[in-house]
């Protein structure tokens, strides 16, 4: 290695040490981007997230049908649910609700087949606790009757306004009609041959 190369290396080497320093440097006279959480908020971050936002899953009890739709999807088994069906009344009686926060991932899959939205992602996300046994939310306290959907509208207020906001949750994460693929179409059957006279050898 020759001297030219030599110190072209130690030219180099010092630009880059500047060129980082010089960055580095830089922010020390910005305005900090950092803010205190959640002291100095004006809003809480809660009500900043979209309406799509994955956080803690809740659960509208007064609007559930017990169709366990929500425990079959969950590909981890975080939903806990029981439910027996009353042979005088043919009503489904909801006994238990759990749902298991310490090992949901929060993929959204319960939430889609929901009939009325009742299970549903909110934009809480602080979950954090000393135990694991407090991550497990009970929203069944006593046995409880399973909604019946019914044939028109819902004549009680606040049940319309729950499954209002269900089926808009519910809306909004089904695929648009114009994303799903066209149905194929079944292929052209071919016109079988006509039975024509053999033909005659000369």
């Amino acid at each position: 290695m020759g001297v030219a190369s030599y110190f072209r290396q130690i030219r180099e080497a010092v630009v880059t040490i500047v060129d980082g320093m010089a960055v580095s440097a830089s922010h020390l006279i910005r305005r900090p981007y950092t803010i205190q959480y959640p002291d100095r908020l004006e809003r809480r971050v809660q009500e900043t997230l979209p309406f799509r936002y994955r956080g803690i899953l809740d659960v509208d009890l007064e609007i559930c049908t017990g169709c366990l739709a929500c425990e079959r999807a969950c590909p981890i088994d975080c939903i806990a649910m029981a439910i027996e069906k009353n042979a005088q009344t043919r009503e489904i009686v909801i006994s238990q609700f759990d749902i298991d926060i310490a090992k949901c991932m929060y993929c959204g899959l319960c939430s889609e087949p929901c009939p009325t939205g009742a299970i549903h992602h909110t934009t809480e996300f602080e979950g954090s606790d000393f135990s694991l046994e407090s991550l497990i939310l009970r929203f069944v306290n006593e046995p409880v009757v399973a909604y019946k959907p019914k044939k028109g509208p819902e004549p009680d207020p606040e049940l319309a306004r729950m499954l209002g906001a269900g089926m808009r949750y519910v809306d909004e994460w089904a695929q648009p009609a114009a994303d799903k693929p066209a149905a194929r179409s079944a292929a052209p059957v071919k016109p079988a041959p006509s039975a024509g006279p053999p033909d005659a050898k000369a």
